[in-house]
């Protein structure tokens, strides 16, 4: 009763912002767009967002979620959103990278050793660089949240060993990094829209994937893949990604509002993120063989793919590479 009561009040005291002159927030429908299923971290945050924003706004700025690609891949609703067509998206922030090479350092593999490392390092002075860099291509970062850790999935054996991947074909986001990081395992990296994963992996057209826990979960992957590695090899923070028409439009008021709500999204986001791959990852053992890679063999992956980190080290920029490196060193004292 008390926590209606508390919704109620917050809500009278939007509608009384919106409606007393206090603050100048219009009618706005806004349509997010993301690849992710329902039950996808992105799409729980997503959802989270639009009562939160609804709530606040007084029921005056109404977010729509559209999931599970219904309105595109990726990379189509990336330049939906730059051309104003569609208002706002979740995805990986490394799929940036296809306007801006800087955004490639977030595909860096084994760049974070945890969630909470990354908060801090997206929170601060390194996401703030780079998202300052999105305005002149028409796109605005609002925030980071999280997809998590990835891991290897596969329907051929079991990994035990670094060398157990060469050979599979793998499924990789639309990013030359990933491409050459599991070329350089001795995999044959596929770049696919997410989209299409299932029925690729279904009809063996290829032999596995990468993604996290949640995610494999969420998209029913283990009932077409037999094989999960936990690998941690690389953490995906997502960008939460407006269209700078959009937000152009809109008055002083609407785009602190939508400022304030996301950040109050982005804390529960994050939080149900990480208890969703704890429960993802227990329920997963109960249809597929899960195997947690050994440092020892997590070491020789390293040693494998630093060519690719010092190759696109060098094209993102040195500067960056190092501002990153000092930050998570000063993180790790």
């Amino acid at each position: 009763m008390r926590k209606l009561v508390g919704q109620v009040s917050a809500a009278l005291f939007g509608l009384f912002l919106v409606t007393s002159g206090q603050a100048q927030v219009n009618e706005h429908t806004f349509r997010l767009a993301t690849a992710g299923a329902p039950g996808h971290p992105a799409v729980v945050g997503a959802e989270k967002w639009a009562e939160i924003l609804k709530q606040k706004s007084g029921g005056k700025l109404t977010l729509k979620v559209f999931p599970a690609g219904v309105l595109g891949g990726d990379v189509q609703v990336l330049s939906a959103v730059q051309g104003g067509t569609i208002d706002l998206t979740v995805m990986n922030s490394g799929i940036m990278q296809s306007q801006l090479k800087e955004f490639a350092i977030f595909d860096f593999p084994f760049m974070f050793e945890s969630g909470k490392e990354a908060d801090a390092i997206l929170d601060g002075a390194f996401g703030k660089k780079l998202a300052d860099l999105m305005p002149p291509k028409n796109m605005i970062n609002l925030a980071y949240w999280e997809l998590g850790f990835r891991e290897l999935t596969n329907s051929k054996r079991p990994i035990n060993k670094a060398e157990d991947i060469a050979g599979l074909k793998i499924r990789v986001i639309q990013s030359p990094i990933y491409i050459e990081t599991f070329n350089a395992l001795g995999a044959n990296a596929v770049p696919m829209p997410f989209t299409e994963v299932y029925t690729a992996l279904e009809q063996k057209i290829i032999d596995g994937q990468e993604n996290p826990f949640s995610v494999i979960e969420t998209s029913k992957f283990n009932e077409v893949q037999k094989n999960l590695t936990v690998t941690n090899h690389m953490y995906n923070p997502q960008s939460v990604v407006m269209s700078k028409k959009k937000w152009d439009a809109l008055t002083k008021d609407e785009q602190e509002m939508l400022m304030s709500t996301v950040a109050e999204a982005t804390k529960f986001q994050r939080e149900s993120a990480r208890a969703m791959a704890d429960q993802s990852l227990a329920n997963l053992k109960k249809s597929m063989q899960v195997t947690v890679l050994p440092a020892e063999e997590l070491a020789k992956i390293r040693a494998k793919i630093k060519p690719v980190i010092d190759k696109f080290s060098a094209n993102v920029g040195p500067d960056l590479v190092k501002q990153l490196q000092t930050e998570l060193d000063k993180g790790r004292k």
